[in-house]
């Protein structure tokens, strides 16, 4: 069954795309939760007409995300975390990153950074996911921190 998807699925589509899923998946769960509508062939006209009015608007804030990836990638991060022979007392995660980076006065959402665990001082990568297409390399450093 062919169905649009409203909203950004994990692991299906972006919103805005037409996927094939199985009936009972889009008429239990995709259809009723708000994530997906019903591939009709009016539906696609509507569809088609919206990205094409939205197309330039695309466009823009394509553009704004790879500045923006740029200006990530070349940003020197320092986080300061209590640490005790190098290990340290917690771990670093996406939320801590997206406050270092909103100090820094960029904006990025926590839930778009994914970031592997780190335990112990030393220079790390995590990565944003600043637009479907573009996706940015945070680079830190995460150092002990002066008591």
């Amino acid at each position: 069954m062919e169905v649009i998807l409203i909203k950004d699925m994990e692991n299906l589509g972006y919103a805005n795309d037409i996927v094939n899923v199985k009936p009972g998946y889009a008429n239990n769960y995709l259809i009723p939760q708000g994530y997906a509508k019903a591939a009709t062939a009016s539906a696609k006209k509507v569809l088609a007409e919206n990205l094409k009015q939205r197309a330039h608007k695309d466009a823009k804030i394509l553009a704004d995300a790879q500045a923006l990836a740029e200006t990530i990638a070349n940003l020197p991060l320092i986080l300061a975390a209590k640490a005790e022979e190098g290990k340290l007392f917690g771990t670093i995660t996406a939320a801590d990153l997206a406050e270092a980076l909103a100090a820094k006065g960029i904006a990025v959402d926590r839930k778009n950074i994914t970031v592997e665990a780190v335990k112990t001082v030393g220079e790390y990568e995590a990565v944003a996911k600043l637009h479907r297409a573009v996706k940015a390399t945070i680079k830190f450093t995460v150092t002990a921190a002066e008591e």
